[in-house]
């Protein structure tokens, strides 16, 4: 299944001791496609570069450009359904780009989604998509 992680939910799958780390594992393994587009490479390279270090952000990001389960995408189109917080509208275009089940996120701001019935984006939480793994 094809989804997109916002980079909240990929900094807590990543670590192999998190307890959401099967999430990353299913896209490195094959049962789910990340779904990324250079502006999200560039905040997860960012973010990761502030909270892990050079060194784990390289390895991350070398893994992510690398993995054959990651398919890169480039929106030609903003729908800007995210107002509250703009910055997170790069997620849904490449969602919507992709045609991805879900954008996996704990962030409220995407909870506009719901409410929106073009272009239908789905969104789940982390731990729903955890448990969905598990079915």
């Amino acid at each position: 299944m094809r989804i997109v992680l916002d980079t909240n939910s990929l900094i807590q799958s990543i670590s192999s001791k998190s307890t959401y780390h099967e999430v990353w594992q299913s896209v490195l393994t094959g049962r789910n496609t990340l779904c990324i587009s250079n502006e999200i490479l560039e905040e997860y390279a960012e973010i990761l570069n502030r909270l892990a270090g050079k060194k784990t952000a390289d390895l991350v990001l070398t893994t992510i450009i690398e993995c054959k389960n990651v398919v890169f995408l480039t929106p030609y189109y903003h729908f800007n359904l995210i107002t509250a917080d703009p910055d997170d509208n790069k997620f849904v275009d490449c969602a919507i780009q992709a045609n991805a089940r879900y954008i996996v996120t704990n962030d409220h701001h995407y909870d506009v989604l719901r409410q929106i019935e073009f272009p239908k984006v789905g969104i789940i939480k982390l731990m729903d998509f955890l448990q969905m793994i598990h079915e």
